[in-house]
């Protein structure tokens, strides 16, 4: 039937006939440049002129490829495929679709190189809001570093406070338990 994938190619179609249509009207204002009589004495040099700008003209006109060209790129890519059943028919029209796709996307892409105001603006928003999610990240990364390092702290000085305030039977300090401490910090100093 007529699906999505038929509208979408006769939409590609359209868009590539826009294009070729574009390319005939420059290049006919261009071939009318060259329609004047021109003196005796200097036609030589303007008929020189004109095949040097031919040439030119040449170069692009080959990288757009004309209807029949598209029409047998298209059936060789899709005649690999066999034609036998709905289904087969059906992904023959999508694989159509999507190289002409890729080839109007191929051929449009140098002419859109400018950007709009808006998507200047957009492109400036998404850079402002990727640094600012940067700068969070990295203060919520410093955050837990320092918590980190005060919870070691605070559990080193809870250890060596425990060492130091145990008592003997008595309720005197165990300087035993301080000496060997103060044996261990020293150690670990050094």
């Amino acid at each position: 039937g007529r699906g999505f994938a038929f509208q979408r190619k006769q939409k590609i179609e359209r868009q590539y006939r826009k294009l070729l249509k574009k390319g005939r009207k420059v290049h006919s204002q261009q071939d009318n440049q060259f329609t004047d009589t021109y003196p005796e004495h200097l036609k030589h040099l303007y008929l020189a002129e004109e095949e040097m700008l031919k040439k030119r003209r040449r170069a692009p006109d080959n990288s757009v490829l004309s209807e029949e060209k598209l029409n047998k790129a298209a059936e060789c890519h899709y005649t690999v495929l066999p034609q036998d059943g709905e289904e087969n028919k059906a992904s023959i029209y999508i694989e159509r679709d999507i190289y002409l796709f890729f080839l109007l996307k191929i051929m449009t892409e140098g002419k859109f190189k400018k950007k709009t105001s808006n998507q200047k603006a957009k492109e400036e928003y998404e850079k402002i809001k990727a640094e600012r999610a940067r700068k969070k990240e990295e203060a919520e990364k410093r955050k837990q570093q320092r918590e980190a390092a005060q919870r070691l702290y605070k559990q080193k000085k809870m250890e060596a406070y425990k060492i130091l305030s145990k008592k003997t039977k008595r309720g005197q300090p165990n300087l035993n338990l301080q000496m060997e401490f103060l044996l261990q910090k020293i150690q670990q100093n050094t």
